[in-house]
């Protein structure tokens, strides 16, 4: 099974990317004085330290676009052989849809990355895709995860998953390889791919896994059921 977010979520974080894309490009100087101070704080703190960035460009291609697709197509490839086929349709789509939909927008929106980084991208900055990368994982870890565990277990896994995405977040913005804003957009992204892959793959509430007993079938003690003609 598949936890199947409410449909609110993916709609919020869509609206929420819409407005962030709606401001970048009619007042991209606003965005610009938002960034601009924590991006040079940033900056000042890792020209200090060389070892910790030398680090960070390491751990941050954990999130590359090849490894999430390694990832995602070893998922898919794991549930189709166990014939779980709506975890494996559901891995596929975020495999897909994630860094398709970054990518797209940064070949639509024109935006480009801090000068002078630690790391050198020539593409657009918006939306971040390792952190699109990194939170599409983290989301789909915990949907895939969360019908099957306790209380106990969710917490933990969904602590864990949202530490790693925000860790890759984090070296985005300490290399300089991304602005803020385009760190919380891949976010958003992710979160609105991941969301609607789910509710497309899970089952629905009172769909037929969930409707009950069949019509002219009487359940007996033992389990078993038997035809009651009408």
């Amino acid at each position: 099974m598949i936890a199947r977010p409410p449909l609110v979520v993916p709609l919020l974080a869509l609206l929420a990317l819409a407005a962030l894309t709606t401001v970048l490009v009619v007042d991209p100087a606003l965005v610009a004085r938002l960034d601009a101070p924590v991006t040079d704080r940033l900056r000042a703190y890792a020209a200090d330290r060389p070892t910790l960035v030398a680090v960070l460009r390491i751990a941050t291609d954990l999130a590359a676009t090849m490894s999430f697709l390694a990832a995602g197509a070893a998922a898919t490839t794991l549930f189709a052989v166990r014939r779980d086929r709506p975890r494996a349709w559901f891995c596929a789509t975020v495999t897909v849809a994630a860094p398709a939909s970054w990518m797209l927008g940064q070949w639509l929106l024109h935006r480009p990355r801090p000068a002078d980084g630690f790391v050198t991208i020539a593409a657009n900055g918006f939306p971040s895709g390792h952190t699109t990368n990194a939170a599409a994982a983290a989301f789909a870890v915990v949907l895939l995860v969360w019908p099957g565990v306790r209380r106990t277990g969710r917490l933990l896994v969904a602590a864990l998953a949202g530490a790693g995405a925000l860790f890759i977040a984090a070296t985005r913005l300490v290399l300089l390889a991304h602005w803020p804003v385009d760190v919380i957009g891949g976010a958003l992204v992710a979160v609105t791919a991941v969301a609607l892959a789910a509710r497309l793959w899970s089952p629905r509430a009172g769909g037929p896994a969930a409707a009950g007993p069949v019509p002219g079938k009487v359940s007996s003690r033992d389990g078993s059921c038997e035809v009651r003609s009408s």
